[in-house]
């Protein structure tokens, strides 16, 4: 619900600012109401098509940390940052 509060406050912002382009009379203008029409379906339709894109991503990504999760033991990732030279087991 959150999230839908966010995107739904940011598109009336956006279309807001866009459109309206004085506050001199009670009502909007027809040309206001029809640019604030237009700007909020696109957006809607742009957030659909972002939503269908995640949902289509999410089984990969659920797989791709099922496979992380189930490896055999801790990968070792080697250190290649710069930094101060690590003394050798060896040394005394």
């Amino acid at each position: 619900l959150r999230d839908f509060l966010l995107v739904y406050n940011r598109m009336t912002e956006l279309c807001f600012r866009h459109c309206v382009c004085g506050l001199n009379y009670r009502l909007l203008t027809g040309r206001e109401e029809s640019c604030l029409d237009s700007c909020a379906a696109r957006l809607v339709r742009a957030n659909h098509r972002l939503m269908s894109a995640y949902v289509g991503l999410v089984p990969a990504l659920l797989q791709r940390r099922a496979a992380e999760h189930g490896a055999p033991g801790p990968v070792a990732v080697p250190d290649t940052a710069p930094g101060p030279a690590r003394p050798s087991p060896e040394a005394p």
